[in-house]
């Protein structure tokens, strides 16, 4: 079994490797986060402004050191460390909590001088008092149960929390219910009680919805140019190489399953994920979180 697994090929590690390769050539920089696509046309062509516009309004809510200290940052679930490698230009100290081994490599070489802890938040055991925990589009990945009570634990006294996240709203009943709807995230009203029951409170927040939900619609046009290349490249090879194709098919069928391969080619041909959809089904909030007196 231990032999079994050590062979799995890991997608996920693939996937992130070659998006990320995609998004340096395209962008120059290391993020497969939303873009704020206000003033902006939806192009590829503007993505990296896009991004940097997100950027721009997160560090807005940075909280205000009325010391002058650089602040003592935990990013947390600190992506290839793009975001990390901003902080640390502004003069901010850095840690980063990453499980992933790929996206840990990509920390140490975008932000060096950050410590990087590959390790979930549930299992960091490095120490406070840190000024603020940062979650940028990783807060939907943690146990509500863990994310803010482990926060609490890590803060200083007047330690704040930035979230920058989608919210799945009302709407949203299940993927089974709904459907593989674009985004993410917990319910709405599940977090506002997590929140309700923590030692914090909401001292600043934004809907930013409209502004990012454009991503979706540059997301899908990418995968539907691949998507146009694979599904000529079958017809082709249906009507010329039938036995070739079945080849093809059998191989592709050892990396993936049935269902991710029906997941696959729905993500590539459908036309479901679109930004009126990510506007129904979810909220993209900003929030800054401090401590009830």
């Amino acid at each position: 079994m231990a032999k079994k697994t050590a062979n799995k090929i890991d997608t996920r590690a693939v996937g992130l490797d070659v998006g990320l390769a995609f998004i340096r050539w395209l962008t120059g920089a290391d993020n497969l986060h939303y873009g704020l696509w206000t003033g902006l046309e939806v192009t590829a062509g503007n993505l990296r402004a896009a991004q940097d516009a997100y950027t721009v309004k997160i560090f807005g809510y940075l909280p205000v050191n009325q010391s002058e200290a650089p602040l003592r940052i935990l990013d947390i679930g600190g992506g290839a460390g793009e975001t990390a490698r901003k902080l640390l230009a502004l003069g901010h100290k850095v840690d980063i909590v990453v499980p992933s081994a790929f996206l840990a490599a990509r920390c140490r070489v975008n932000a060096p001088e950050a410590t990087v802890h590959e390790c979930r938040l549930e299992d960091f055991t490095g120490s406070g008092p840190y000024d603020l925990c940062l979650f940028s589009e990783s807060f939907q990945y943690i146990p509500l149960r863990e994310s803010l009570p482990r926060c609490a634990a890590l803060l200083g006294p007047a330690g704040q929390i930035l979230i920058a996240d989608c919210f799945r709203t009302e709407v949203f009943k299940s993927r089974k219910r709904s459907g593989p709807q674009p985004g993410g995230g917990h319910s709405e009203r599940a977090f506002e009680a997590a929140v309700e029951s923590s030692a914090f409170k909401v001292a600043a927040e934004e809907d930013i919805t409209e502004a990012v939900a454009p991503s979706i619609d540059l997301e899908q046009q990418f995968y539907a140019v691949l998507g146009h290349g694979v599904t000529r490249l079958s017809d082709e090879l249906r009507e010329k190489q039938p036995f070739g194709r079945w080849v093809l098919a059998r191989l592709i069928g050892l990396f993936l399953s049935q269902k991710r391969r029906r997941n696959l080619m729905q993500r590539l041909t459908g036309g479901s994920r679109t930004s009126e959809a990510f506007k129904i089904y979810n909220r993209y909030r900003v929030l800054r979180l401090e401590r009830r007196p």
